[in-house]
C-alpha cells in the first residue's frame, strides 16, 4: 500500500529544504546607479535651495561717508519734471510784473539761475495743471527757493518790497499761501544741484540761464 504522502507529486519538502531556500530580505535595495542618481538630484535640489535663499552678493563699493551716499540717491533720482512745466515757466517770465521783478533784480540777490530753476522743480512738485499757475506762484517758488538754499535771509525780503512796497498788510495772506504750497508739494522742497543742471539742460538757450551769480563783476 502505498501512503498518500509517499507519492511523488505530494512529496512534502524536508525541514532542510526549508532552510536551504534564499531568504527574502523585508526591504528591497535599489541598485547602486538609483542611489547615485539620487544623491545626485538631492545635491542639485539642495544647491538651488541654497541659490534661492542665499543673499545677493554686496557690491564691491561701500558707502563711507554721507556724502557719498547722498551722491549715489542723487544719481539715481528719476526727475519729475516735464516738458508742460518748462513751457509754463517760460510763459510767466514773459509776464510784465515777472519780467519787471528780474529786471530789478540785477545782483541776482535772489533770482539767479540757480533759483530759478529750483521755480520749475517745485512746478513739477506742485500738482497743479499748467493753466492754473500764475504769477503769485513765480515768487511763491522763488521764495521758498531762497529760504531754502540761501544763508543770508535779508535778500528775501526784495521780493516783498518789490510786491508790496513798505506795507507789511499782505506779508500773512502771502505766508499763507506760501504754506499751503508747500503742502501741494507733499513737503519735498529740498532740490539738488544735479536737478537744477537737468532742468537747465532742457533749454541751455533760454536767457534766464545766464544769470550766473559768480560772473558778475
Amino acid at each position: 500500500m502505498v501512503m498518500p504522502w509517499s507519492s511523488p507529486l505530494c512529496t512534502m519538502p524536508s525541514k532542510s529544504a526549508f532552510f536551504s531556500q534564499p531568504r527574502v530580505e523585508a526591504t528591497l535595495q535599489p541598485p547602486s546607479s538609483i542611489q547615485k542618481r539620487k544623491r545626485d538630484e538631492s545635491s542639485d535640489s539642495e544647491d538651488d535651495l541654497a541659490e534661492l535663499f542665499e543673499p545677493d552678493p554686496q557690491p564691491a563699493w561701500s558707502v563711507e561717508t554721507p556724502c557719498v551716499l547722498r551722491m549715489m540717491l542723487q544719481r539715481r533720482r528719476v526727475s519729475t519734471v516735464r516738458p508742460e512745466h518748462h513751457k509754463v515757466f517760460t510763459k510767466l517770465l514773459e509776464d510784465p510784473v515777472v519780467k519787471k521783478f528780474l529786471t530789478w533784480d540785477k545782483m541776482l540777490r535772489v533770482s539767479d539761475k540757480y533759483l530759478l530753476s529750483m521755480v520749475i522743480a517745485y512746478f513739477s512738485r506742485a500738482g497743479l495743471f499748467s493753466w492754473q499757475y500764475r504769477p503769485i506762484h513765480f515768487f511763491l517758488a522763488l521764495y521758498l527757493a531762497n529760504d531754502m538754499e540761501e544763508d543770508n535771509q535779508a535778500p528775501k525780503q526784495d521780493i516783498f518790497y518789490f510786491l508790496y512796497g513798505k506795507s507789511y498788510a499782505q506779508r500773512p495772506m502771502f505766508h499763507k499761501l506760501r504754506f499751503q504750497f508747500i503742502r501741494s508739494m507733499g513737503w519735498r522742497i529740498w532740490v539738488s544741484q544735479e536737478e537744477c543742471e537737468e532742468i537747465q539742460a532742457y533749454d541751455p538757450e533760454l536767457w534766464v540761464w545766464t544769470r550766473d551769480r559768480t560772473k558778475l563783476t
